[in-house]
């Protein structure tokens, strides 16, 4: 069964900025600033992180409009290079791209909601959300789409409340560091943009419903523009505003840097109210990891039916109900088991990778198909592609050097994928 394309700008332009303003907005600073202590040099990686983030959104936009298909660098990948690079970055999507990032989103929910509650168990609190949020996006896509647009609005709202109140709050003395600049391409730099790009990460989450949007070579454009460069202007206030207010010192190794800062100006009453709206938005970010996720293993369960067929079954109002339990089923198992600087880690380095070559798959297609109708085209090209497959190589080398263990985890994942593909091909010819 097909869905209907009842998916528009609005909602998709909701999807970008709710996967990407989540978990690593409100994180990520406190293991920046433990190892980077200068806020010029802070600003400098979230500008850094924005202009990649900006590349890749132009980059997969003309993907999208050349190749409207759900799935993402699942679909780009077995279209532009071989079915085993899509098939591979499928496996990863699923298991790194959706089911990891939603655990660490659900993570980020029970740690800010126990601050609220100190007797709340944080694990219990983030399966609850997962469970809920599950059982919304099982509905239908009306359903699916005002639950989206409604957590988001409010997610942004806190936002736009945040920049104001803590813009308006007294400065923190600064913290003595060294120049800004000479923590540029280093180790440690490398290691936090990590950390910058996962906060960032989502700007391509429209291009995983391409099959539900109307006239995506048009809505795709505009949405992942439009919602990357939103969240690039809203990442570099909130990063300056919370480093306004609170000492390096005090968001140092902290995961909720938001309460730390809103303690800081509104006194612990006022911090812990902050929290609730914050735990409130997270769930925005849960939500768009459980709708976009299961559209990749759906689509890969379409074009393998006689292995993964159970994956691309669809109910009655086109939701693939299967595809949605056993992500959620997998998010609730890195909820139980796994740790949050590492999982992150080793998640963004895998959807670097991906990206990486789905960037580089567009200058490919550039040459191997120069007459393939287009929509859509990056403005000054090259550049955008090459700016984003510097910028990320950059990453990816110094982190393998500085955390290889984390690296090593994303190299086997992607490799996983070759090998679970060569498997799934050879039962899916048999079954012909």
């Amino acid at each position: 069964m097909t869905a209907p394309r009842s998916v528009g700008l609005a909602t998709c332009v909701a999807l970008v900025v709710a996967n990407m303003v989540g978990t690593g907005i409100f994180t990520s600073l406190g293991f920046q600033v433990a190892a980077i202590p200068s806020r010029p040099a802070i600003m400098a990686l979230w500008t850094l992180g924005g202009i990649l983030a900006l590349c890749g959104a132009l980059c997969y936009a003309e993907l999208s409009a050349a190749f409207p298909r759900s799935g993402g660098e699942y679909h780009f990948l077995g279209r532009i290079y071989h079915p085993s690079l899509g098939f591979m970055s499928g496996m990863v999507s699923i298991v790194v791209g959706f089911a990891a990032p939603a655990a660490l989103s659900a993570m980020a929910f029970g740690s800010y909601l126990q601050g609220i509650f100190p007797a709340l168990s944080p694990v219990a609190a983030s399966a609850g959300v997962v469970v809920i949020v599950t059982l919304v996006h099982l509905r239908n896509l009306r359903v699916s789409s005002v639950f989206q647009v409604f957590f988001t609005t409010l997610k942004i709202a806190l936002v736009f409340f945040l920049l104001v109140a803590l813009f308006a709050a007294p400065a923190a003395p600064a913290t003595p560091a060294a120049p800004w600049s000479s923590y540029l391409l280093t180790a440690p730099f490398a290691v936090s943009l990590m950390f910058t790009l996962y906060a960032y990460s989502g700007w391509n989450a429209a291009t995983y419903i391409l099959g539900e949007v109307r006239t995506p070579g048009r809505v795709i454009p505009v949405a992942l523009s439009a919602g990357t460069g939103l969240v690039m202007v809203l990442y570099l206030g909130l990063n300056a505003a919370f480093l306004h207010v609170a000492p390096a010192g005090a968001l140092a190794g902290q995961l909720n840097v938001a309460q730390v800062a809103a303690e800081s100006v509104f006194g612990a009453s006022g911090g812990r109210l902050v929290a609730a709206v914050i735990a409130l938005g997270l769930v925005s970010a849960i939500s768009a990891m459980i709708w976009a996720g299961p559209r990749v293993a759906m689509t890969i369960g379409e074009d393998y039916p006689h292995t993964l067929g159970w994956l691309g079954r669809r109910t009655v109002s086109g939701i693939p109900a299967a595809a949605v339990l056993a992500q959620s089923l997998l998010t609730l198992v890195l909820l139980f088991t796994s740790t949050f600087e590492q999982v992150l880690l080793y998640t963004q380095f895998a959807l670097l990778a991906c990206s990486f070559l789905t960037v580089l798959g567009l200058v490919v297609c550039r040459f191997t198909q120069p007459d393939l109708p287009r929509p859509f085209r990056v403005p000054l090209y090259p550049l955008p592609p090459l700016l984003f497959l510097s910028i990320s190589a950059f990453a990816m080398i110094h982190t393998a050097t500085v955390k290889p263990l984390e690296a090593g985890c994303g190299a086997l994942t992607l490799a996983a994928g070759l090998v679970i593909y060569r498997l799934v091909a050879a039962r899916q010819k048999q079954g012909r």
